[in-house]
């Protein structure tokens, strides 16, 4: 496959380039000028070719509430939308992943589903800790990219851990080299809120004020003390709060956002209600700015999109506090993140390509076999039309979920073309042109 008279996000460069891209065997094989040879010809002039996308934060809910989502649909949204790599999340599946058996479990299912490369995180919960740790912990953290853990969780089989116990996670993952990743938003603060306020009202202000900015800073402080403490290797996952991620950049530790905390504050939650709610839920206005500005000078790592769908009924319960939280959202993120942060000057051409793609490889062991377009990566590649503006309509989502706060929204850059190692798996005309499995499962270094 070459790819011709595309203009390539090429690694560490602020100017796109003028190159073709030879693809042999999965793998780039070759860039240069005016490339020629008998391999397959993909057009791409007028297009902006970037590396494919890296989406690692996903719950596809693949085997045990496929009711919601599943690996095929979800990857199969994932790559309408540029991204050729996800990691699924370990909590929202039956079994959980935390241990070796769950793994291979899990795995037997989805690795039939998947049309994009994936990988796994595993999970620590009380639930799965024999002797203080969890059981396999180091079987499984050679096959998983990192562990996530909570502060706080309202799930029966994966619960919340208390600070003690998350400070021996993180002095045993630092043994083994892995990294830990936390939901930080602080028990007592949320649990009395909630509390308090479901007595008031069932609106999504009252929601917000249940989980306001001082429950993710007070969570993120604690946690980050104990990681500094420790030397744990940890990261906080879909940061809402622009405090949060500044106690989190004088730190060693990492963070992502979400592009919903990017695009909207409190009153756009009052205004759409259950379409929009998360945990965390977003914040105030003022907030979003900010984010956005540590989004672009580093002080967070890379956006994510923490895709969990649901049917229509789970957002349709009449109370913000029994709708379920979370809608889809592989399939807006690199298209969101080109139109609203390159087209608009917000991010720069190789920023762009860090908080995409690049900088979620590096962080979990992937790059630089993915995240980067350069001889010898994986050939994952996204093609966009600059010049192509869509409205964003979640009835045409590929995601069994339909419903997006994103709705109506007007996004300039269109995905035209996903490959994944040097195979279309989407193409904007012909839809998704690869079976379930093409995909393959991906672990660390």
């Amino acid at each position: 496959m070459i790819i011709k008279n595309g203009k390539v996000a090429l690694p560490g460069k602020d100017e796109l380039s003028p190159v073709d891209i030879r693809v042999v065997d999965g793998k780039i094989a070759e860039l240069g000028e005016d490339l020629t040879g008998d391999d397959e010809i993909i057009e791409a002039r007028g297009m902006i070719v970037l590396p494919g996308g890296i989406d690692p934060h996903v719950h596809f809910d693949d085997p045990g509430f496929t009711d919601r989502e599943d690996f095929y649909h979800g990857s199969c949204c994932s790559a309408s939308g540029g991204i050729t790599t996800v990691i699924d999340m370990p909590c929202t599946s039956i079994p959980p992943v935390t241990d070796l058996d769950n793994l291979r479990e899990k795995l037997g299912v989805i690795e039939k589903k998947a049309v994009i490369d994936f990988g796994l995180f595993g999970g620590i919960s009380p639930q799965s800790m024999a002797g203080g740790y969890p059981d396999n912990f180091r079987e499984l953290s050679e096959l998983v990219l990192g562990f996530k853990t909570y502060f706080i969780s309202v799930m029966e089989f994966f619960s919340a851990l208390n600070h003690f116990q998350f400070r021996g996670v993180l002095e045993k993952a630092k043994e083994l080299g892995a990294i830990i990743l936390l939901h930080a938003e602080d028990l007592s603060y949320v649990n009395a809120a909630t509390d308090y306020y479901m007595k008031r009202g069932k609106a999504p202000i009252d929601y917000y004020r249940s989980r306001p900015e001082a429950a993710e800073v007070l969570a993120v402080a604690n946690a980050v003390e104990l990681a500094e403490e420790v030397g744990g290797d940890l990261h906080i996952v879909h940061v809402s709060t622009a405090r949060a991620a500044e106690i989190i950049a004088s730190s060693s530790v990492t963070c992502e956002t979400e592009p919903h905390y990017l695009q909207f504050d409190i009153d756009d939650f009052i205004r759409l209600g259950s379409p929009l709610k998360t945990t965390p839920p977003v914040k105030k206005p003022g907030n979003k700015e900010r984010l956005w500005q540590y989004l672009s000078d580093g002080r967070i790592n890379f956006v994510a999109s923490d895709h969990a769908p649901c049917p229509a009924s789970g957002k349709e319960t009449a109370s913000i506090w029994t709708d379920y939280a979370g809608f889809p959202g592989s399939g807006t993120l690199l298209p969101y993140l080109f139109s609203e942060g390159y087209m608009k000057g917000r991010l720069s051409l190789r920023r762009l390509v860090e908080v995409a793609s690049e900088n979620a490889a590096r962080r979990y062991g992937l790059y630089p076999r993915k995240g980067a377009i350069e001889v010898g990566t994986d050939g994952d590649l996204v093609l966009i039309d600059p010049d192509r503006t869509w409205t964003v309509e979640g009835e045409k989502f590929l995601s069994k979920g339909h419903i997006t706060p994103f709705e109506g929204m007007e996004l300039k850059g269109r995905v035209i073309r996903t490959i994944v190692r040097g195979t279309t798996v989407y193409d904007a005309d012909r839809g998704i042109r690869v079976e379930g499995g093409y995909g393959r499962f991906l672990t660390g270094p």
